[in-house]
């Protein structure tokens, strides 16, 4: 019983540290000189349109804002090299684990995993959208992907979180 109380609590340590990972992926056109650009500007057509909460998109742009300027680009309301757009989806995920119960009906010869316990939670994607404002052309885009929390002062330092591991992609390293 010991053992089985070992691996139900593995399995919970496991999936509730997996919801604090943020996995990320960038693309970019490859033809283009990213240390040309020095100055950025949001879109507010495309950032009006994101379909989330007020709060949340200034949590968003202030922690853009703060990693653009930590990388030397600064902000140029007046014909800015480089547009900002972002855009978010949410999904609702549930994980199953199999759980073992001790007084299951079936054959003895072993364990019978016939009870399972989930976890519901949101996974929350975060698209960054970086267009060159001259030529009018996406130059890049970072994905994020993560679990989202409902508590206020978690879910700011998650967005700074997604935002940070998005735009270290940023500019991207030719090989």
């Amino acid at each position: 019983m010991k053992t089985i109380t070992k691996i139900i609590l593995s399995l919970s340590i496991l999936l509730l540290s997996s919801c604090n990972i943020v996995r990320v992926n960038s693309d970019y056109n490859n033809k283009i000189d990213f240390n040309s650009y020095k100055t950025y500007a949001f879109s507010k057509k495309g950032i009006d349109e994101v379909e989330i909460n007020d709060i949340d998109k200034k949590r968003i742009l202030n922690a853009i804002d703060v990693e653009l300027s930590n990388k030397g680009l600064r902000k140029s309301i007046i014909e800015p090299d480089i547009l900002i757009n972002f855009f978010t989806e949410s999904n609702k995920k549930i994980n199953y684990y199999p759980g073992y119960d001790h007084y299951s009906s079936g054959l003895s010869i072993g364990p019978w995993y016939n009870s399972y316990y989930y976890h519901n939670y949101t996974e929350g994607v975060l698209f960054i959208d970086i267009i060159d404002y001259k030529k009018n052309e996406l130059i890049w885009q970072g994905v994020g992907k993560g679990y989202i929390p409902s508590k206020r002062d978690e879910k700011e330092d998650k967005i700074k979180l997604f935002v940070n591991k998005i735009l270290m992609q940023y500019p991207p390293v030719k090989n």
